[in-house]
């Protein structure tokens, strides 16, 4: 009862410089479709294995760090997709928090299904499957951006690093404008003005 979009494995330059989206996302609204407001679309973004290590071993361990992120910051990531923790459970369920990224990548290998937030049966790609279903054209860049974002840090740091990662430190890298206003908007971000009372 809507449209659903589910990316190719490229990289995100070409995602954002040369893939039509725009142009995709005008025809669909014309032609009447919706996404988001059909409650059952996702957006899922496939991730080359390829991207994540230059061997199985290291492609393994850049997994496993990108599945503790997503589980260490849930709330954030929640917030982010746009999803009822109903419409998670039913087809993006998490795998819940363990001590380590190993062995949350060990529960995510025995075999929860293809309704999880992160998909790895498949053979060349993994598949993130949080966020719901846009035809918003911000909506698909940011989303683009904050899971190379997620990947790029679950590549280039340590158990350790990530472990002892906040939210602030993570969303303090993002530098794309799409993601910045997209996490604004979701009040997600950072430096974001909050209006409070005076202290009294």
């Amino acid at each position: 009862s809507g449209f659903e979009i589910v990316t190719h494995p490229l990289s995100l330059e070409y995602q954002c410089n040369h893939m039509p989206w725009a142009e995709v996302l005008t025809a669909l609204k014309e032609m009447g479709y919706v996404s988001h407001n059909a409650g059952t679309c996702g957006l899922h973004c496939h991730i080359s294995r390829d991207a994540l290590g230059d061997t199985e071993e290291e492609q393994e361990d850049t997994i496993a760090r990108l599945l503790y992120l997503v589980e260490k910051f849930w709330e954030e990531l929640v917030k982010f997709s746009r999803r009822s923790l109903s419409q998670l459970d039913r087809w993006a369920a998490r795998y819940g928090l363990k001590a380590s990224p190993k062995d949350i990548l060990k529960t995510a290998k025995g075999g929860s299904g293809r309704y999880t937030c992160i998909i790895l049966c498949n053979e060349e790609t993994i598949e993130f499957r949080i966020c719901r279903g846009t035809l918003k054209y911000n909506t698909i860049i940011a989303t683009l951006q904050l899971v190379n974002r997620i990947c790029d840090v679950a590549f280039c740091m340590s158990d350790d690093e990530i472990k002892s990662m906040s939210w602030t430190t993570f969303v303090s890298g993002c530098v794309e404008p799409e993601l910045i206003e997209y996490l604004k908007e979701r009040r997600i971000y950072v430096n974001e003005p909050v209006d409070s009372e005076e202290d009294l």
